[in-house]
């Protein structure tokens, strides 16, 4: 019996030996796959990050209007290139010169026997700086200049769907000037679809409903937008391309004559200004004709109508169009194993006025991440492949100084770069990032390791409890997507897939253009800054009291950004792990084709409509109204290229991801040089040379701007867009070269899994 004892202890000895072998073996694997990094080196990093000293510099960076062509924005570019080089940094400034026109005068007044003319100015508070040096007015940058009048029309948010309704109305804006409210869409939509109904002018406001009084109590007693508020921005066209306008897809130079402002697509050609609510009241309350829709209803106390205004409307609006200079802060550490790859991290510091939460609460982060990673490299760590930290200029006015620099540096970019990490905005809330979904499980398992502040759960946990939420939001659009990613949020094996980018910030450059892929980051969701987005308001004393107080968001932040930074330069592994991204192209091509039968089914039940004048026998007889638009009969459109190209897909992330999983970790140095190499330059396989319809800039088949959305999102755009818009031979086309670049990406697979599985 003793014996018997003995041997099975010597069994379970044995066993608890293997079982430990194969812990140990589970933990290299899974280090190798998801790129983590040493415990140790992330804890030191954590320690090195100060919300006091954040807050500090915040307060120093946002002291001062830092608009670009102001004296205080060349003293924030020196002032970070110093902090790069104390980091320890090798730093320098990259100078570029680049179309930023300015306010000269400019005037909105209502004519008539009760004339009111708008201030164009935000009254002051105790609360916010006194800058001695000049800020901006009322001003959107690459609007038209010009001086006309007319009557006045109010167009809801200024959208393809709010000039179809005016049509049914009987309303036109040819000859006249629009007034339009935030929100719906990006700012710039608004006057180009202004413009391209012949209207002559354009004014943007905020409703209270959207960003004011109706959200919550109104700065510097709350969060929200005061009366005298407005949103500065820039209206230049860039869902055509980004950065410098006079320069797209190139850097000026010898031999590189710029375009002039006229020839310009993405300058509007009508005078544009965005006015405070209080204002708006008194122009809306001018407008005669229909009571407008309920949806079209803000929060003012008026009655909301259409218009024309019987009484006009005078705009002027004159600029000084002059080059000016912007000023990208550049800072490197230069790779041990890999100085050929490189891992960039940017964030912009210029703002529209003092810009705290935008941009300076992202750009504090990226400070604090620079601090830290200079201080490992000082106590001995050095990072494997080459770390580029970047603070932007010009980002505001149109990413002029990103673009100019993604496209001066872009061979070297496309052949060496293997992730671009951005972030911008940050507020107190939930974690979010976006962009190139074979990242997705990167980012989720950076977000696994970061600890929430307030709820002690990591910050994963959080966005996946917030994900199984969305299908029940009655806002949310696609079920079926929110759907999907809730049933991925719930599982906690599951890779959860990142939201697609658009445009909007730094990465577009990189993403759209490059085809280099890009995540951008941010907290958000429990702290209301929108309605001091682009004010004067939008100041430390905002931030620091209703955005995050403590600073303790803005330093996790850094701590997520700067994990990320460390794992990809120092795994020796692809991070790229496509199974998600794959998930979401089949996605996508489900989309594109319900989209295309939709459209037939509703083109079909309007003809119908129409033809019985169901519209005419519904119509107010006291209103003056008009049938919709027939909508085109759409074709027959065959979708088996993309169907057979997101299958191979599919299959080839699967094989590759398992394959990476099996035999990942124990590849030789010239095996893994392979993969390394096949994997680096992947995503640029999802771009085509000749770019998007109409824009060329835009070269990514799969992720671009909506040309009738702005910063949001469309999914594969050139096949989506041509059927929205019903240009059914460019669809066909489109179909042809985004199957195309999908199996480029999935034969690439084919060739890595191979290197991971050969003999």
């Amino acid at each position: 019996m003793l014996l018997r004892l003995l041997g099975l202890a010597m069994l379970a000895a044995e066993l608890g030996d293997l079982m430990r072998k194969i812990l140990i073996a589970a933990t290299v694997l899974l280090s190798a796959t998801t790129a983590l990094a040493d415990p140790a080196l992330e804890q030191n990093f954590d320690a090195s990050v100060s919300p006091a000293e954040m807050g500090a510099w915040m307060k120093f960076l946002t002291h001062e209007p830092s608009n670009v062509g102001s004296p205080f924005n060349k003293t924030i570019a020196e002032w970070t290139l110093a902090k790069f080089r104390g980091f320890g940094w090798d730093a320098h400034i990259e100078r570029y010169q680049v179309l930023y026109p300015t306010p000269l005068s400019e005037s909105v007044e209502l004519l008539g026997g009760k004339p009111f003319h708008a201030t164009l100015n935000e009254p002051w508070t105790k609360e916010t700086p006194q800058p001695k040096d000049k800020w901006l007015p009322a001003y959107v940058a690459y609007q038209g200049d010009g001086d006309v009048t007319a009557p006045l029309v109010y167009v809801n948010y200024g959208v393809k769907e709010d000039y179809e309704a005016l049509a049914r109305m009987g309303i036109s804006v040819k000859g006249k000037i629009v007034i339009a409210r935030y929100g719906q869409g990006w700012r710039g939509l608004k006057p180009r679809l202004a413009q391209e109904h012949g209207a002559i002018g354009c004014l943007i406001f905020s409703d209270p409903r959207d960003d004011g009084y109706s959200v919550d109590a109104v700065y510097p007693k709350g969060p929200a937008r005061p009366p005298g508020g407005f949103q500065r921005g820039s209206v230049q066209d860039i869902t055509l391309s980004s950065g410098d306008p006079l320069t797209p897809g190139f850097v000026a130079g010898p031999g590189k004559p710029r375009l002039t402002r006229e020839t310009a697509p993405n300058i509007l050609k009508i005078p544009t200004l965005p006015i405070s609510y209080a204002d708006a009241k008194v122009f809306l309350a001018s407008l005669s004709g229909q009571v407008v829709p309920p949806n079209w209803r803000g929060g003012l106390p008026i009655t909301y109508r259409a218009g024309p205004s019987a009484a006009r409307i005078h705009l002027m609006v004159k600029s000084e169009w002059s080059l000016k200079t912007v000023y990208d802060v550049i800072a490197k550490i230069e790779g041990s194993t890999y100085p050929e790859q490189w891992v960039i991290r940017g964030n912009h510091h210029d703002g529209w006025v003092f810009g705290a939460t935008d941009p300076q609460a992202g750009h504090i982060a990226l400070l604090a991440e620079a601090k830290a990673i200079g201080a490992l490299v000082k106590s001995g760590w050095r990072p494997k492949r080459t770390i580029l930290y970047a603070s932007w200029d010009g980002e505001e006015p149109g990413l002029l100084g990103s673009t100019e620099w993604a496209e001066d540096h872009a061979d070297e970019l496309k052949a060496k770069t293997v992730l671009y990490i951005n972030s911008d905005t940050n507020a107190r809330g939930f974690f979010d990032a976006v962009g190139s979904q074979d990242f997705s499980h990167f980012v989720g398992s950076v977000a696994a390791d970061v600890t929430d502040p307030e709820t002690r759960a990591s910050v994963d946990a959080r966005r996946r409890a917030k994900l199984r939420l969305a299908p029940l939001d009655a806002a949310t659009a696609d079920k079926e997507d929110a759907k999907r990613i809730a049933q991925a949020a719930a599982d906690p094996a599951a890779t959860v897939p990142i939201e697609a980018l658009g445009t909007g910030s730094d990465y577009t450059g990189f993403l759209q253009h490059l085809g280099i892929p890009a995540l951008d980051l941010t907290y958000s969701g429990e702290a209301n800054w929108a309605g001091v987005y682009h004010s004067i308001y939008d100041s430390y004393d905002h931030h620091s009291r209703f955005i995050d107080p403590g600073f303790v968001y803005d330093a996790l932040l850094a701590k997520t950004a700067g994990r990320m930074v460390l794992r990809a330069a120092d795994s020796d592994l692809p991070l790229q792990q496509p199974e998600s991204f794959a998930a979401s192209i089949a996605q996508y091509v489900k989309q594109v084709a319900k989209l295309a039968n939709d459209k037939r089914e509703t083109a079909k039940i309007q003809a119908g409509l129409l033809a019985d004048q169901v519209y005419a026998l519904t119509a107010d007889p006291t209103k003056t109204s008009a049938p919709p638009t027939a909508l085109a009969q759409v074709p027959v459109i065959d979708f088996a290229p993309l169907d057979t190209a997101a299958a191979k897909l599919s299959a080839a992330a699967k094989t590759y991801d398992e394959a990476l999983a099996k035999n990942g970790a124990a590849l030789s140095a010239e095996r893994r040089a392979k993969l390394l190499a096949l994997m680096l330059t992947i995503d640029q396989t999802l771009t085509n040379e000749a770019g998007l319809p109409g824009r060329p800039w835009y070269k990514h088949m799969i992720y671009a701007p909506g040309r009738q959305t702005g910063y949001g999102v469309k999914t594969l755009p050139g096949v989506r867009e041509a059927l929205e818009e019903e240009r059914w031979d460019e669809a066909r086309l489109y179909i042809g070269i985004t199957a195309k670049a999908l199996e480029a990406y999935a034969a690439r697979l084919d060739a890595a899994a191979a290197v991971l599985t050969g003999p």
